[in-house]
């Protein structure tokens, strides 16, 4: 299968220095759903701008859907939808008008238009609403509006800059289903930035993770998963700035057999193990021998979390993504 995107040694350095991205190189299948994981900072979004032809890069080569960067942009803008973090709509416009009012700006007229414009609100569910002023439109509902706005013209590439930030759980699911459906059904390849750890676990065919403007991991989500080969053990300390109590404790959880590797954390300390559950009754002994009780400990089984603290040493913050990745024993 082909490369609908192709990204070779990118490298975006800003004005006053900042080196946003350092030499990034990934390619996207046609058909695939492409995800770009990573922290607030990491380099995503001005990834997406490149691609998306809104700001140009300082060196590199990229193609998109068979066309150079460099050279041919306004036939790049005619086979893509760009979906972005802030929801673009006019709020005193209907749902319907809204969408007449992107036709057109895509050159469309007539019958092709006002088919499309039922079609997509069919499609994003929002018939009942396509008299009412988006205005009135909950988050979601705006959201999804703004989905059918970037399709109204059927682009064959979609670009989503987080587009789920902010939403509420259900909100959040209703749009995976409609992405999940656009790439499935419609063939439409799919590039999605995203902070959110169950959000690319759960879309994404295959992954690459950046930090600090570099690609540190890339994959499918299973194999990324599959890599790190052992369970998590995370304890959350009493004081995490005590570097006696952290020395203390990763030098217990070292000496506790099936613990492979210990690694520091903002407010802990994590270990890795073959198998979780076998060990982590040792673990509590060892701790309890040495009079050292941890505010909570929690196991999991290793996710994309755990792929990101191998690479880099540190997690994606869980309160940043809105989710748990396991639930805690509390000591």
């Amino acid at each position: 299968m082909s490369d609908i995107i192709s990204v070779e040694n990118l490298v975006k350095v800003y004005a006053d220095g900042t080196k946003a991205l350092d030499g990034i190189s990934f390619n996207v299948e046609e058909g695939g759903f492409f995800g770009f994981l990573g922290p607030n900072g990491a380099g995503k979004s001005t990834t997406i701008k490149i691609l998306t032809t809104l700001l140009r890069k300082t060196s590199g080569n990229v193609s998109v859907a068979g066309f150079n960067l460099d050279k041919s942009t306004q036939e790049i803008r005619k086979v893509i939808g760009v979906l972005s973090q802030e929801t673009i709509i006019d709020v005193d416009l209907t749902g319907k008008e809204n969408l007449r009012l992107q036709g057109r700006l895509e050159q469309m007229r007539g019958s092709a238009l006002e088919n499309r414009v039922e079609e997509l609100l069919k499609m994003v569910e929002l018939q009942e609403f396509a008299n009412k002023p988006a205005g009135r439109y909950s988050g979601g509902m705006k959201k999804r509006l703004d989905l059918a706005s970037a399709l109204i013209h059927q682009p064959k590439l979609l670009f989503l800059d987080e587009p789920t930030t902010g939403l509420d759980p259900q909100s959040r699911t209703s749009i995976w289903e409609h992405l999940e459906e656009l790439n499935r059904k419609d063939g439409i390849s799919i590039f999605l930035t995203t902070q959110y750890l169950e959000e690319a676990d759960k879309l994404c065919r295959q992954l690459s993770i950046i930090d600090h403007g570099k690609i540190i991991a890339e994959g499918s989500p299973a194999d990324l998963k599959k890599a790190i080969g052992h369970d998590t053990i995370t304890l959350s300390l009493k004081d995490p700035q005590d570097s006696n109590l952290r020395t203390a404790t990763k030098k217990i959880l070292q000496q506790v057999p099936g613990v492979s590797d210990v690694t520091d954390l903002n407010d802990g300390v994590v270990a890795h193990a073959e198998n979780a559950g076998e060990v982590i009754a040792d673990i509590i002994a060892a701790l309890d021998r040495n009079n050292l009780r941890p505010l909570s400990l929690s196991m999991a089984a290793p996710t994309l979390d755990d792929v990101f603290l191998h690479h880099t040493g540190r997690r994606i913050r869980a309160e940043e993504l809105g989710q748990k990745t396991s639930e805690p024993f509390l000591m």
